[in-house]
């Protein structure tokens, strides 16, 4: 059974430790407004009236999002590697 994207955001939160807040910066690390509501939404089970599929977007949003978080920004191409 294949997972949903709902399911990958979930595990990924989990696994991550990521609180709301920390979602919501994410995403706004690529310019991808996000509220606090919407996320809740997304995390709720399916059966609930509030239940809010977390589309293609949304996700491709929060996984570039993340790596920057993680990673931090991609150098410009004519910058040097900073060195640890």
């Amino acid at each position: 059974m294949a997972l949903s994207n709902n399911d990958v955001f979930k595990k990924l939160r989990v696994a991550l430790k990521l609180r709301d807040d920390d979602i919501v910066h994410i995403c706004s690390l690529v310019d991808f407004k996000v509220t606090k509501s919407e996320i809740g939404a997304i995390f709720r089970s399916e059966d609930h009236p509030k239940y809010m599929e977390c589309g293609d977007q949304f996700l491709r949003n929060f996984l570039n999002g993340l790596v920057i978080y993680k990673r931090g920004p991609m150098p410009k191409k004519n910058e040097p590697k900073k060195k640890p």
